[in-house]
Formats: C-alpha cells, structure tokens, sequence
C-alpha cells in the first residue's frame, strides 16, 4: 500500500510565489502543489495538504501556534504515515523541539522542512528539502515507519529537531547538530544512521496542548549589571528561567550576582543553567566559576539547546505546578533532547 504523507504549510519562505503581476511573493495554492513542482508525481506516496488560513512568517511564532499544529497532528494521526511541516526557518528549532515535547508516544514521523529561497525562484532550495523531506516521511522498512520522532531536514542532511539550531541566515546548510549525530544523509540514496534513530513507541499517542510561555532568557556578558540582572529576574510572572553563561556553564563569581541568582531561586523561580556555545555542555563544578551556582541550586542544562530548553520548561510548566516533578524533568532525557 501507498504511505501516506500529510503536508501542513504554515507560512515561510518555502511555500511562496511571486505574483504575476505585482512580482510581489505570496503563498501559493497548495492544493495545486505537483503543479508548482511536477517531481511529486513520481513519487509512491499519496499525498495531501492542509494550509493555515493566515500563513505566518516564522518570527511571529507563538505558542498558540503550535498549540494548534499538534491539534492538526492528532486529528490526522491515524489517517496518514507520516507529516512534512512546511516552516519558516527562523524559528523552526523552537518549533522543533515543542512539538517533541507536546507528541508523547510518537511512532510515525513529522518532518519539519523549509528553504532559504522561494521555491517559486530557479535556484531554490525549497524543491530538493521538500521531495526529500516527502521521502523520508513515507519511508517504511518491513511495514514500520523508519524514523519515529520529529525531525528537520534541511540541505541533505536529517536532524533530530531538539538538537538543531539555525547558525546560518545566508547559506542553504542552515542548521547544525553539534551535539548528537546527523539521523541521516542523502545523497545518490538516502543513509539512515540507524544507531543514533529513536524508536517508537508503542503506546497511543499522547498530545499535550498546555504551554506556559512565561519564561525568561538571561543571557551572561563581561559588563551586565545588577540592574539589567534584578529586572529579568524579577519580571512578573516569571517561572523559569535559561541562564546562558560562558563555556562549561561559568559565570561571574560577585557576591551580587550569586544573590540574585539564590535569591530567585529561594521565591520558586527554576533556574536552568545552558551555555552559549554552539557545541558542549554544561559541567557545573568543573571550575570555580560554576560550582557557586550548583550549591544554590542552579539546574545544569547539561548539552540542550537554548531552543529546546524554552520550549522544554514551557512543556514542564504548562503540565504541572510542582517544582520538584519540574526539575526531575529538567534533568530527564524526555525525548532524546539531552545526553545524561
């Protein structure tokens, strides 16, 4: 029997055209999708779409957005083999990672796609991300879907989503991995690194659709003051929030800062320790300039991306008001997003 693959376009650059007209770039009719790109036709997958009424631009993702994307997930879970989401790819890593969140016992794949042209122009990205993105999506092997969780794809290479981050505003290898391997390659045929794929899970799907945006980023540099710290810190209504600090996870070692830290920490506010950098992890303790914020109770993000540890807390937080389940959480591997 033919895969069935479900295409959901939210908006982005991927799915626009320039009018006739006016030249100006609009989103096309994705209704008649084999006609803008006639490769389709040639595939064995059966093929159907489902458009945002209002196609966004990435930047103005929310949380009701993708509210609504799992929504649209769970109505057709059952319908179809596999979901190619067609995305902006500013925030496509947040996106990513929420929905690995929100999809608990996810057994068939959702690939988030997207492109850094218009597929409407000659030198598109768009056209070779998304048959390929259809492939992977519809892919079987004795009768089960190859890959089991969400993804993105992008410029040849399959990621998974909650360990992606866009790096690039200008090339067409736009994200990277640092921390966990590619999940597969394409190439003259498509190479699944089959060792580093999650497998699925045999339990009825479980849509979470409760979020809690009310997260903070602090982000660490020579020269922050007490003044910029204590408002972050004290912005109303504020749950958790993502400490960025240098390397392994340092930071300043002032008597002002560690109090403002242990301050918020002792009103409830969770503190997740993640560093800037693209590639490592956070290893609280393994310099002096960490070990302080250990002893007050600062959580080590180990090697989670920002956009994942958003989107994990707003998960946490959006499923329940104890604290202590809330940080077991942080320091649990929920969907692969962390190595522990």
């Amino acid at each position: 029997m033919k895969s069935k693959v479900l295409l959901i376009y939210t908006g982005g650059t991927i799915g626009m055209m320039a009018d006739a007209k006016s030249g100006q770039l609009k989103p096309f009719d994705f209704k008649h999708l084999t006609e803008q790109i006639p490769e389709l036709n040639k595939f064995d997958i059966e093929l159907s779409s489902v458009s945002f009424e209002k196609p966004i631009d990435s930047s103005d993702m929310q949380p009701s957005v993708w509210v609504e994307l799992a929504k649209v997930i769970e109505r057709n879970y059952n319908k179809v083999d596999g979901f190619v989401i067609l995305h902006g790819s500013d925030t496509m890593s947040f996106t990513a990672s929420v929905l690995s969140f929100m999809l608990e016992n996810l057994n068939k794949p959702v690939i988030l796609t997207g492109s850094q042209l218009p597929i409407g122009t000659i030198r598109t990205d768009g056209k070779e991300n998304l048959i390929t993105a259809i492939e992977i999506a519809g892919a079987k092997e004795k009768g089960k879907a190859i890959i089991t969780e969400v993804c993105i794809y992008f410029e040849y290479k399959l990621y998974r989503g909650n360990r992606t981050h866009k790096f690039n505003a200008e090339h067409f290898n736009a994200f990277q991995s640092a921390n966990y391997p590619v999940l597969a390659e394409a190439g003259v045929y498509i190479k699944y690194n089959y060792s580093a794929l999650r497998k699925g899970d045999t339990k009825k799907l479980k849509t979470h659709l409760v979020l809690h945006p009310e997260i903070a980023i602090l982000k660490l540099f020579p020269g922050i003051t007490k003044k910029v710290v204590t408002a972050i810190l004290n912005t109303k209504d504020v749950k958790g929030v993502i400490l960025e600090t240098f390397g392994s996870g340092n930071a300043s070692t002032e008597g002002w800062f560690i109090n403002e830290i242990k301050g918020a920490i002792e009103k409830g506010i969770i503190v997740l320790n993640v560093t800037q950098c693209n590639a490592g992890a956070v290893v609280q303790g393994k310099y002096a300039t960490s070990s302080e914020l250990k002893k007050i109770g600062v959580i080590s993000g180990n090697d989670i991306t920002t956009e994942a540890a958003i989107t994990k807390l707003m998960f946490l937080f959006g499923n329940s008001n104890n604290t202590k389940a809330i940080e077991k959480g942080l320091r649990t591997d929920l969907r692969g997003e962390i190595t522990v």
